[in-house]
């Protein structure tokens, strides 16, 4: 597994790319052949709790436009079409054109992150998250030769974890998946009720951290709520640390 150092390198070449001819609208917008129907019908027969939240303003084509991605996908469906899609409650945020309840774009979330400007090739994709720092990451090179899958960034390891899903076969899993055995361990008693009150652009920052030793159990664990932009920074400064101490 790659640690988010490599991320970081990738991030420093990128500054020196030159910006790629970005495609119109009109080539990403299609009305008679739109992935959208099908993931309204995926919502529908979901085993998990879903909810589509509504478009706010135009961010819809502003977000398609700088993510260059086509409304025939899932992806380019879920970005024009909704805010965000939220799953368990707001466990999981998948990403789509922003709301006033999930206020980031995935354009605008993955910029400085795994792009510098807009139209600059990007060798990974953050495409969704959870309320315990973890993050999904679509692999567009930088996790591997497996294009197009997703990782699965885990808290409790900071270790990349490859799920082996496309972007569609990880909206089915959000919706349909036993979430309670993939966060085996990382659910607290109460955590239906927590979850439910926290912002979806906040996190749950745990202390001790979940990959520590003293960490593993979740219900004697204290947490707060920070900005997910604050943890996700955190988490990367945590990886350089621990790959500084291990190659020493």
């Amino acid at each position: 597994m790659k640690k988010i150092s490599i991320l970081i390198l990738i991030f420093i070449v990128q500054n020196l790319m030159a910006q790629q001819k970005m495609k119109p609208l009109s080539e990403l917008i299609n009305t008679t052949d739109s992935g959208w129907p099908i993931v309204e019908d995926w919502a529908k027969s979901a085993k998990n709790k879903v909810e589509i939240l509504k478009l706010d303003s135009t961010s819809d084509e502003e977000a398609l436009y700088n993510t260059q991605v086509t409304t025939r996908s899932p992806m380019g469906a879920i970005i024009y079409n909704s805010g965000g899609i939220i799953i368990d409650n707001g466990w999981i945020r998948i990403l789509g054109s922003g709301n006033s309840k999930l206020n980031r774009s995935i354009s605008m979330w993955n910029k400085g992150k795994s792009f510098v400007e807009y139209g600059n090739p990007a060798t990974f994709l953050l495409i969704a998250d959870d309320a315990i720092g973890g993050f999904y990451i679509l692999n567009g090179g930088a996790l591997g030769n497996d294009l197009g899958k997703i990782y699965y960034f885990a808290p409790d390891s900071l270790e990349y974890e490859p799920l082996d899903l496309t972007y569609s076969e990880f909206v089915l899993f959000c919706f349909n998946n036993d979430l309670n055995d993939f966060y085996k361990g990382l659910r607290w008693k109460n955590w239906k009720t927590d979850v439910k009150n926290l912002s979806y652009d906040k996190v749950y920052n745990f202390v001790p951290f979940l990959w520590t030793k003293e960490g593993k159990e979740i219900e004697k664990n204290s947490r707060k709520e920070v900005p997910i932009e604050e943890q996700y920074l955190l988490n990367i400064d945590l990886i350089k640390q621990l790959n500084q101490t291990n190659s020493r």
